[in-house]
This record gives C-alpha cells, structure tokens and sequence, in this order.
C-alpha cells in the first residue's frame, strides 16, 4: 500500500513538473474572465489541476472502439479514461486537450467533449 501511495505521488508531482513551463505571454488577453476562470479551475478525475488556458488545446474528436480519440501533431490518439472530464461543462462549445511531451511520448492529462455537462 504505502509503494502505491509512493507512486501516486510521483506521478502527481511529475504532471505538476511539466506543466511549470506554461506561461500566458499576452495571447490570451482578450479571453472572458468565465471561460478564463473555467480553464483554470479544470482538474483532471484524479485531483490534479489540467493547467491553464495556456495548455488547453481546442481540438476535433471522434468516440470509437469505446475511447475517445483526438488528433495531436498530426496522430490521432486514445484519450486514457482516466483522463476524461465529464462533470465540469464545457463553455467553450468545442472539445479540449491538455497534454505533455514526456520522455518522448505525449501523455494526454485531461480531455473535455465538446458536450460535456
């Protein structure tokens, strides 16, 4: 119990590592404080914040073989279901992605449908 309490950790304070790189540079200035406050307070199943507006991709989906899949760089890939947002809503009317490029591989933290409620 206590290797998976150890574990648990880890994972949660590598996600919290990776995103330290995000940044708003301005781009975002023009965004409704509602959907700026929604980005922010996103958190994936597992307790761990998604990011921010800044790490949220607005992005096309499709549901099959019982997943969800989206397109990142160019791949479409099985969004975890561990990964899927359903409770949250979803004000900006289209799908959303968070992810990160970890040892090589994009690790999908968070996803929203387009009609979550």
């Amino acid at each position: 119990m206590q290797r998976l309490a150890h574990i648990a950790l880890l994972a949660s304070l590598s996600a919290l590592g990776t995103t330290a790189f995000a940044f708003d540079n301005g781009q975002y200035e023009n965004v409704p404080p509602d959907i700026r406050a929604w980005f922010k307070s996103v958190m994936a199943p597992n307790g761990v914040p998604c990011c921010d507006i800044s790490d949220g991709h607005r992005t096309n989906y499709d549901f099959h073989e019982g997943s969800y899949w989206v397109p990142i760089e160019g791949q479409w890939m099985a969004v975890p279901e561990r990964a899927v947002i359903r409770d949250r809503g979803n004000p900006v009317g289209e799908a959303v992605v968070w992810y990160v490029h970890h040892r090589g591989s994009i690790v999908i933290s968070c996803f929203v449908p387009a009609d979550a409620v």
